[in-house]
Order: C-alpha cells, then sequence, then structure tokens
C-alpha cells in the first residue's frame, strides 16, 4: 500500500510538473523543443530546476531513451561518460582550498566536488515514476554496451555505486515464495531460474508447494513484484549428492519436521542490470535465520552446486603438459571424448575417482585474476564464507550438468559458527576452506598455483 501511495504521488508531482512546464514554454520548454540531444535534457535537469518540473523532465528523459535504437543508445553512454564527469575547474579548486586550510568543511567541498556530474544525474532520474526499474534496465544495456567498449567502465562504475547505495540490504525485504503467492511473481521464478531449468507450472509447484520445500526472494519497494534474488531450498535427512532425486517428478516429499538439512541448490540473480551489487550472502543468512526458526531440527546448512566451468578446464588440462594430472588419469578420462560416453554404464565406476581427483586440484589450484578461484559459483559461496565440504560424481547428469561440469557437483557448507573466520581468510588471504577429504584428493605431485584463462 505504501508503495502504491508514494508511486500515484510522484506521478502526480510529474503530471503537474508538466502542466508548469507547458505553461511555461518561454522559460524552458522553447529551448528542449528546438533541443536535437537528449543530452540537452540532461543539463537542463542538472540546471536544478523546481521538483515538480524536475519530476516531469525525467520521466521525458527516460521516455527518449526507451526509444533509443542501438547506436544512438552508446553515444548516449558516451556523453554520459565524457560529458558528465568530475567538473575539473571545481576539483582544482576544492583541493587547493584543502591543501591551505584542511577543515572538516573543505573535505566535504572535496568529496562533493570529486562526484561525476553522472551521478547526480542518475539521481534525479530516479525521481520519475518508475525511474529505478528503468535505470536498472539502463544498466543492463550498459553492460552489452561494454561488450566492446572499455571506455565505459567509469560510467558503469558510478552505476555500481549508486545502486549500491539503493539497493543497501536494509531496504529489501525478503519474502516466501509458494503456490499462493501472485501468478505474476510465480512466472517470474520460472522465467529467471538460471541453475536448474523449470520446465512448466507443475514442475514449479514441485519446487515451491511440498512441505519439504522451500523458496525465498528478496524485493526491494521500488521493484514491486520483482524478484532481485531468490534461492530454492530442499529439506532432506542428509547432505544429498546428486540433483535428480531432488528434482525427481515422483519423489515422495519428506517430513519437514524430521529434516536436519537445509539444501540450497538453486540461487538465481534476476536482475542482470544489478550485477556487482551483493545481496547473495545476505539472502542466504537471513533463510537460515528463518528456516531455523521455524524447524529447529535443522543442523546443517549446505548447497548442492554447480561447477560451470569444470568441463572447460579439465579440457584444457588434459592437454597440458604441466597438469599435474597423472598419467593413468589422463589416460582414462580419454573416454570423455567419446560421445554420449556418460550414457556407457562401465565408464561411471571408472572415471568417477580420476574425475573427483581432477576436480580437488580444479578448486584447490585453479586461479584466475586476482588468485580468485577460476569457478564463479566457489567465487560467489567461499566468499560468503562457506567450506568446500564435498565433491559429487556423478552429480547432474543432464545435458547442461555434462555440457559444463561433466556431471560433477559440489556441497559448500554454511557453518554458522566459521562463516566469519571463512569469509576473512578468503578476503585477505584467498584461502579455500575445505574439508580433510577434498585436501586428499587434491593432493597433487607438485603444490604449486596454476592460473587458468
Amino acid at each position: 500500500m505504501n508503495t502504491s501511495f508514494f508511486g500515484e504521488l510522484l506521478q502526480t508531482i510529474a503530471d503537474r510538473g508538466r502542466a508548469l512546464m507547458d505553461r511555461g514554454r518561454s522559460r524552458y520548454d522553447n529551448a528542449a523543443r528546438h533541443s536535437e540531444s537528449l543530452v540537452e535534457l540532461c543539463e537542463h535537469l542538472l540546471s536544478g530546476r523546481g521538483e515538480a518540473s524536475g519530476v516531469a523532465l525525467a520521466r521525458e528523459i527516460l521516455h527518449r531513451y526507451d526509444e533509443l535504437t542501438t547506436g544512438p543508445r552508446i553515444a548516449f553512454f558516451e556523453a554520459l561518460a565524457t560529458r558528465f564527469g568530475v567538473d575539473r575547474t571545481a576539483l582544482d579548486k576544492a583541493v587547493e582550498a584543502w591543501r591551505t586550510s584542511p577543515t572538516d568543511e573543505a573535505a566535504a567541498d572535496l568529496h562533493v566536488a570529486a562526484e561525476p556530474r553522472r551521478q547526480e544525474l542518475l539521481r534525479r532520474l530516479n525521481l520519475a515514476p518508475g525511474g529505478t526499474a528503468a535505470l536498472v534496465e539502463m544498466r543492463e544495456q550498459l553492460i552489452d554496451a561494454m561488450e566492446h567498449r572499455d571506455d565505459l567502465g567509469a560510467l558503469d562504475a558510478d552505476f555500481v555505486h549508486m545502486f549500491t547505495s539503493w539497493f543497501n540490504r536494509g531496504f529489501l525485504v525478503l519474502r516466501r515464495i509458494d503456490w499462493s503467492s501472485p501468478a505474476l511473481v510465480l512466472e517470474k521464478i520460472i522465467r529467471y531460474e538460471a541453475v536448474h531449468e523449470i520446465e512448466n507450472w507443475d514442475d514449479l509447484r514441485r519446487r515451491i508447494d511440498p512441505p519439504d520445500r522451500r523458496c525465498y526472494a528478496f524485493f526491494h519497494p521500488a521493484l514491486v513484484d520483482e524478484p532481485l534474488i531468490f534461492v530454492e531450498v530442499a529439506l532432506t535427512p542428509s547432505i544429498p549428492d546428486a540433483i535428480a532425486p531432488i528434482l525427481g517428478a515422483k519423489r515422495e516429499p519428506a517430513d519437514p519436521f524430521t529434516a536436519t538439512t537445509a539444501v540450497f541448490y538453486s540461487i538465481s540473480n534476476c536482475q542482470r542490470g544489478l550485477a556487482g551489487v551483493s545481496f547473495g550472502h545476505f539472502l542466504i543468512k537471513q533463510v537460515v535465520e528463518e528456516v531455523s526458526r521455524e524447524l529447529p531440527k535443522l543442523t546443517t546448512f549446505v548447497t548442492l552446486s554447480p561447477v560451470p566451468r569444470f568441463a572447460e578446464w579439465l579440457r584444457k588440462e588434459r592437454s597440458n603438459e604441466q597438469t599435474q594430472l597423472s598419467v593413468e588419469d589422463r589416460a582414462t578420462l580419454a573416454a570423455l571424448d567419446a560421445p554420449g560416453w556418460w550414457r556407457e554404464e562401465a565408464n561411471i565406476p571408472k572415471l568417477r575417482e580420476p574425475i573427483l581427483r581432477a576436480a580437488a586440484q580444479y578448486f584447490m589450484y585453479a586461479r584466475g585474476r586476482g588468485r580468485m578461484p577460476y569457478d564463479p559459483v566457489a567465487r560467489f559461496h567461499l566468499g560468503n564464507g562457506a567450506s568446500l565440504d564435498r565433491l559429487n560424481w556423478p552429480g547432474d547428469m543432464s545435458d547442461r550438468g555434462i555440457r559444463q561440469a561433466a556431471g560433477l557437483m559440489v556441497n559448500y557448507r554454511y557453518d554458522l559458527g566459521e562463516i566469519e573466520q571463512n569469509h576473512e581468510a578468503f578476503a585477505e588471504n584467498r584461502t579455500i576452506v575445505t574439508s580433510n577429504a577434498v585436501r586428499r584428493l587434491a593432493k597433487p605431485s607438485v603444490e604449486l598455483v596454476k592460473t587458468a584463462g
């Protein structure tokens, strides 16, 4: 109700602002009418007009932006990057004032002068009705443009800076998604599921309706019925090692009140425009608190996670002359080159140990930039304070699981008493906290850190 009220209030302000703008053509609209550039409208918005006309102008800018095709849109991004940066003259003066008299007031002035003008522009555009959603979509289009335009990085950093404030954890609302949730939200859960595709409404119901299943999502007041991130949870008597029994259409639901383990088997970010804005770890921690209050017998909190880059890494590693894989394992793993290898029953026991040993080395030694783990899912969970608990093969023999991970899945464990310690170890030293079983599997002939990709 409150969100609706404020949305209607902004719409009223925008409508009144439009009326003011219409009555004041000689002062403003005459210039805007003859302007050929959306950028000039942005300059007008920053020039400091009244609240009502400012909201109306922000709405007009976003409306015109929405009509742009790809080329003009990139040109608009270029203008934001080049024309709406720091006012260097003002910054030089503020720096000199600070050097002359380093007071708190001078520091505040320096802070204001150092801010790119486009940050204030984004704040003013956000005043338009639906402004937040429009800016999130704008940033998604900026991400697409940046695939070939590194010079737009500073503009993207400003988006992330603003969104980090606007989507602060204090503004997010955790909601449980079940079969009684609005159809609009349920449709978006189907659409945004990024780990294990939801085939239809029956499949969705199997994931959120049984008593041993839970689904939670974060929402923001400015994006009504638009989930930001959601997690699917299975309540089980033990730690699972494969995804098929969890997603099976004919499985029998378990009694949630006897379950000891909560399994986070799918975590999906819904808004690509919010990439780089971290709230996934808040979601996991709050869901742990939520289900623990409801079901006090739960003592174990783990994931059943995909390993999206393992198959790619393994192909390269098998042809790497300096590989840590043994000659025997490399010879056995050649079976992975055969079409449909996973359909041959004899391959399963033969490949299991070599794949697990390779997987342990992948997690322990394959690193990317900044010595971060090569695997993106590992970066997420280890960065959130989880430990690498167990490697599972075969874990996911679906087409996608074979293509991305040669069937491998892993369990990350969230031990509530060790999350902060694990997080600090990873953040400061890139230490990967693992179980003894994983460490034993990972022992290479020469212990060194390898850079992948």
